[in-house]
């Protein structure tokens, strides 16, 4: 077992996190995850009214007893979701765990810091990580590069975005994007972070609700197949190499505006990928991670196999490379 400041603060086994995926985070992979002693969240958008996300964490509750949260992304919007909606649905649904991501949480904090609520929020940035810390978030998500959805616009890799937030912040922090076994765990903690978030990874799992052709797609895929679009927009994301996000990068970057693309990138679209088992249907999100993975195991299994993986190399290979015992080399 690996304790941290993040297990012992939010009351779980493992320092590993399922965060919030369009369409993906469901309860049915959520629970699995709590029952495997990590952290999932349900993602609140994917529910279409927040009368839909009170009966998904009802169904939830069904499936473990064990802590999990809610993903309440904000992004900019002609028509946003009823944030509050969703908001004061997972307050009075009693969810202890919340994670938040996109815009600033500030006007929702209020609201959760009174109900008791912890706030884990998602960022990019040291900058503005710490901007979250002095709103009172409970504890960060640290996202390089790598990671699958939005990395934000200063491509920062993990291995140095993560030892920047460590020497920044006073709060407990995970680190995402690029981590998909023990070795990534193993080094997270190892450059200050106190877990992992995982996205891809959770993907491709036996309880994951998607269609086994897509999770077999990240298995074939490699670290290469991945496209960032919106670069031009400034508002870049990470999805799935395909002909849909070939045609949005090689648009955007002749001149065309997001009103010419709108069509290819719909989230209704990309939802019919996971449904359909077509991963040519429209955009979808996956990271540079999927080139680490090879299987689709249960939950259970992969936290299992992480957790033995990261405890084998503290304390056997990193342990024996501290060996005191073992003459110094010195140059001759």
């Amino acid at each position: 077992m690996i304790k941290t400041r993040f297990t012992e603060m939010f009351g779980v086994e493992h320092p590993i996190v399922q965060g919030g995926m369009q369409w993906v985070g469901r309860a049915e992979l959520v629970a699995a995850v709590a029952n495997a002693g990590a952290l999932g969240f349900i993602t609140a958008l994917t529910q279409p009214t927040p009368e839909h996300l009170a009966a998904e964490i009802a169904r939830c509750r069904e499936m473990t007893d064990r802590p999990f949260g809610v993903n309440l992304t904000m992004l900019p919007s002609i028509t946003p979701p009823p944030y509050a909606e969703y908001r004061d649905v997972i307050i009075e649904s009693g969810v202890k765990i919340v994670e938040t991501a996109g815009n600033s949480p500030a006007p929702h904090m209020p609201a959760f810091l009174a109900a008791d609520v912890k706030v884990l929020h998602k960022c990019t940035s040291v900058r503005h990580a710490l901007k979250a810390q002095a709103l009172g978030v409970h504890a960060l998500s640290i996202d390089g590069f790598e990671c699958a959805g939005h990395p934000g616009e200063d491509d920062v890799p993990g291995l140095v975005l993560i030892p920047l937030a460590a020497r920044a912040l006073g709060v407990p922090f995970i680190a995402s994007g690029g981590f998909a076994d023990g070795h990534g765990l193993a080094a997270a903690l190892a450059l200050g972070a106190d877990g992992v978030n995982m996205g891809t990874r959770f993907m491709c799992t036996a309880e994951a609700p998607i269609h086994d052709t897509i999770k077999q797609e990240i298995v074939d895929a490699s670290e290469l197949d991945t496209e960032l679009i919106f670069r031009p927009l400034r508002n870049t994301a990470r999805v799935a190499s395909n002909t849909v996000s070939r045609e949005v990068v090689g648009l955007l970057a002749a001149g065309a505006a997001f009103e010419d693309v709108r069509g290819l990138v719909s989230g209704a679209r990309g939802r019919r990928v996971y449904e359909l088992g077509d991963p040519d249907a429209g955009i979808w999100s996956v990271g540079l991670s999927q080139g680490l993975i090879h299987d689709i195991p249960t939950v259970a299994e992969l936290v299992d196999r992480m957790v033995g993986e990261a405890t084998e190399l503290i304390q056997g290979r990193l342990a024996a490379l501290c060996d005191r015992s073992t003459p110094a080399l010195v140059d001759s």
